[in-house]
């Protein structure tokens, strides 16, 4: 071993990097599926979904002191797959490459897998704005000024996004066999 490997320098980084190594991979052992299901509901497939959980976690990685020291890391781990995906999306790839992947079909928790997929469906169909909008605030649950801090826009962005994504949503949801009530005059 050389004598700057032995130095006390050295030797305190290399502990502080395994610690924060081991900080780190404790944090995101607990919290991987839980990046997963959001950047799911975000992409609309899984194998996307993992890419960005991947572009996401190194993102978290190189900023791992700032994240561990903020009273939320959740949230900023959050914020940090939002905005990955929606700079995906303003990107000129995302625009040109279109994966038409269905939805999985996989069994769920809740008591009408009918319903789950709809809303999925629906979900998938809206603007990625508006999808991002409507994740943060309610898969996510994060209040308007929240999740304007983690999409980088307005809390008015925010309140008009999620308006349309939901009435997009109530459209995209409404039975077929509903048609809208015409005045009877008589």
């Amino acid at each position: 071993m050389s004598a700057r490997a032995r130095s006390p320098v050295v030797r305190d980084v290399l502990a502080t990097g395994g610690r924060r190594d081991a900080e780190f991979t404790e944090y995101l052992t607990a919290r991987l599926s839980s990046l997963r299901r959001i950047a799911y509901l975000l992409c609309r497939d899984w194998d996307s979904a993992d890419d960005l959980v991947q572009r996401a976690i190194t993102k978290l990685y190189v900023r791992w002191g700032r994240a561990a020291a903020v009273e939320h890391t959740d949230s900023y781990a959050r914020a940090i797959v939002v905005r990955e995906f929606l700079t995906e999306r303003r990107s000129g790839w995302a625009r040109r490459v279109s994966l038409d992947v269905p939805v999985p079909d996989r069994p769920a928790r809740a008591a009408d897998h009918d319903a789950v997929l709809d809303v999925r469906s629906a979900l998938a169909a809206l603007p990625p704005g508006q999808r991002a909008t409507l994740v943060a605030r309610f898969y996510c649950d994060l209040n308007v000024d929240q999740a304007a801090r983690v999409l980088g826009c307005s809390p008015g962005t925010v309140k008009s996004q999620t308006a349309r994504g939901l009435e997009s949503l109530r459209r995209a949801l409404e039975p077929a066999d509903i048609a809208p009530r015409e005045a009877s005059h008589g």
